[in-house]
């Protein structure tokens, strides 16, 4: 079955059940039309989502068709104790995780992967920044600066939490879900993902400072 991507439709994660359970169901039964309608309602948002984890236009094309057909051959196992879209953005995550793991040859990422911040880590060193980036170089460009430096947030499920929450919008509790963790643990990592982030642009826009000052460099 080959999925089609749509352009510019876009619906709402937080679709309710009783809007997707229709098309779920008639998908149960056979019916390729219907998946075709959930394609079309959720092809952009999680295309947005694998684009932002893998940072690669043709991978994130790839992990979304490929959640697609995994959603469409795997629907028995969809019990309707969560919301379809939750279920597949999970999907889409893994997808996207997979594409990183063989693109980069990481040994071990994983959605599931235990992430705990430990009790006694250093405190962060996070600067002021002045002038105000959106100030100094404009929105669009600031977008860009955040893209580039999201891709260097390591490891990836940090990443994943940040494109969740601060990018695609969803909930705490929403993102808790997709990535089956506890609301405590999604706080958790956000505020780790937020901080190093932070960290990342802090240093960007301090070199950034540096090199457009000679002098101050040269202190």
């Amino acid at each position: 079955m080959e999925v089609t991507m749509t352009e510019n439709v876009q619906f709402p994660i937080g679709c309710s059940l009783d809007q997707d359970s229709p098309l779920v169901d008639a998908c149960r039964d056979g019916d390729a039309a219907a998946f075709e309608q959930l394609v079309k309602r959720y092809d952009v948002r999680l295309f947005s989502i694998a684009q932002h984890i893998t940072h690669n236009r043709e991978d994130a094309e790839d992990a979304v068709q490929d959640a697609f057909l995994k959603a469409f051959r795997n629907l028995s196992q969809f019990r309707g104790n969560s919301q379809f879209s939750t279920w597949l953005i999970r999907i889409t995550v893994n997808e996207s995780l997979m594409k990183l793991r063989k693109r980069r040859s990481i040994r071990e990422v994983s959605i599931e992967a235990d992430f705990e911040v430990a009790e006694h880590a250093s405190p962060f060193a996070i600067a002021d920044w002045a002038p105000n980036p959106e100030q100094q170089y404009g929105a669009l460009e600031l977008r860009n600066i955040l893209r580039n430096q999201l891709q260097e947030l390591q490891p990836p499920n940090l990443r994943v939490a940040f494109v969740l929450r601060d990018i695609e919008g969803l909930s705490t509790e929403e993102a808790a879900e997709v990535l089956q963790l506890t609301v405590d643990a999604m706080k958790a990592r956000l505020r780790r993902a937020r901080l190093k982030l932070r960290q990342l642009l802090t240093t960007y826009f301090g070199v950034r400072s540096h090199r457009a000052d000679p002098a101050r460099a040269s202190v």
